[in-house]
């Protein structure tokens, strides 16, 4: 069966995107020429109300994560995320309005919003789950390897078909560099050709490539393939570095360049730590009263857990946090937290729920040996078996360990090793990418991290 088009995840998100959009078009329009009508200058006012209308949902769709297609493929994530994106923009929209425009609102034209603006959400993206982010938008690939990577196969189709992530890839067909269909019958090849949409390949010596797979690769640009190394598919498509794929690469693949000359990274990076760091700072002076007052009776101990990490250039330093484990936690030795741990008292539970236990943070950032955006400082026992593990991983060394990252928004809570390298990956490619952009989607995906208790 021939499709007639097919999308791709970010397509399919600009789909989503472009049709939340004329809702909010719509009820923008409706409040500016039927809520507003006649209580202020519309030729003044209007085109501003219909650009901070547009910013503004923008701002909290990215922060709630709505265009999360894995969410928004399932009806109970559908109907929460629409019902709370279109509360929260419906209450901000019309008391940003007021306050700017200094004109009334009604409240049933308030009720009537609140009501329609979350259905019309959830009509729509129920909609588009039924019948534009599932199957018949998934594309079909072809995956090629080196007969080397026999034994890995199945699990870098997994990668390419996102079975976990919702990545929109189906692959159909798998197939060697030395298989006959190369070899011996090229042109049978061929003839899947209009039913494929991505050619993922994977070998060791892309110089070296056999003649036949450089012809096939050829002819599938003509007709418009997308062609990707998988390695470059993994980056692009889990913004992760795949380390264990790289091996002798691994340079070539990160290209660290000197970021001397990235004033404007800098300038961001300082301006964030000083801007946080007074509203951090503001935060932790009004809690600490509290926190102490309950630790005394709730967790009987020290307010305080002081404890040596490493940081850039593999210096130590001290980072401060408030306690929420028992005082013997580690009496049989160091061991890395998990996320259900036993060690974490009642109140502690409570303290990292809200992240209240990261707010002395800030005293390490106003020492200078942490930034508020980059990787996750370790302690020195773990970062020497983790270094076994991986000789890269002293590379995240690089830059200022931070109070949150892009392997913290991306990954899971990490409780073991193997979690930390897998955090690795993520924490390479921030230093690999490392941009205002990406610093800026970290502190948007931190806050709702906060807001829906993910991640760490």
């Amino acid at each position: 069966m021939n499709r007639v088009f097919t999308l791709n995840v970010i397509e399919r998100k600009l789909f989503l995107f472009i049709g939340d959009l004329a809702i909010v078009l719509f009820y923008l329009y409706l409040l500016i020429n039927r809520t507003l009508k006649g209580t202020f200058d519309q030729d003044k006012h209007g085109l501003t109300i219909y650009i901070i209308g547009i910013i503004l949902f923008s701002i909290i769709a990215y922060v709630i994560d709505i265009y999360n297609l894995e969410r928004a493929s399932r009806p109970i994530s559908i109907f929460r995320l629409s019902l709370v994106v279109g509360v929260l923009y419906s209450f901000s929209i019309f008391f940003l309005t007021i306050l700017l425009i200094n004109t009334t609102v009604s409240r049933p034209y308030l009720v009537v919003f609140l009501a329609l603006m979350p259905f019309s959400l959830t009509a729509w993206r129920i909609i588009c789950s039924n019948f534009f982010i599932s199957q018949p938008f998934l594309k079909n690939a072809i995956f090629i390897y080196e007969e080397t990577f026999e034994e890995f196969k199945e699990n870098n189709i997994a990668n390419v078909e996102g079975r976990k992530n919702s990545n929109g890839y189906n692959v159909k067909l798998s197939v060697s560099t030395g298989h006959e269909t190369f070899t011996k019958n090229p042109e049978r090849l061929n003839k899947v050709m209009d039913k494929i949409d991505t050619v993922v390949i994977r070998i060791k010596d892309y110089q070296n490539m056999p003649t036949e797979v450089e012809k096939f690769l050829t002819r599938a640009m003509y007709f418009g393939k997308e062609v990707f190394t998988f390695t470059s598919f993994y980056e692009s498509t889990y913004e992760a570095l795949p380390l264990n794929l790289l091996g002798n690469n691994f340079y070539e693949v990160l290209h660290l360049k000197n970021k001397r000359s990235h004033y404007i990274q800098k300038l961001f990076t300082k301006l964030v730590d000083i801007t946080l760091c007074f509203i951090v700072g503001l935060v932790f002076m009004i809690v600490v009263p509290f926190v102490f007052f309950f630790n005394l009776f709730l967790n009987k101990g020290p307010l305080f857990y002081i404890q040596k990490r490493i940081g850039k250039k593999g210096k130590e330093f001290n980072i401060y946090k408030f306690r929420s484990m028992v005082l013997d936690a580690e009496k049989s030795g160091a061991k890395m937290a998990t996320n259900n741990d036993a060690r974490v008292t009642p109140f502690g539970k409570i303290l990292r729920k809200f992240r209240i236990d990261e707010l002395p943070q800030i005293i390490s950032v106003i020492h200078g040996d942490m930034s508020f955006i980059g990787p996750r400082p370790e302690r020195k026992i773990f970062v020497d078996q983790l270094d076994k593990m991986n000789p890269f991983y002293s590379v995240r060394h690089v830059v200022k360990p931070g109070i949150t990252g892009w392997a913290q928004v991306k990954y899971k809570y990490g409780e073991n090793l193997e979690d930390s390298i897998k955090k690795l990956e993520y924490d390479l490619y921030y230093i690999k990418n490392r941009s205002v952009t990406l610093d800026i989607r970290i502190l948007f995906k931190t806050i709702t991290t906060i807001l829906f208790s993910r991640g760490v």
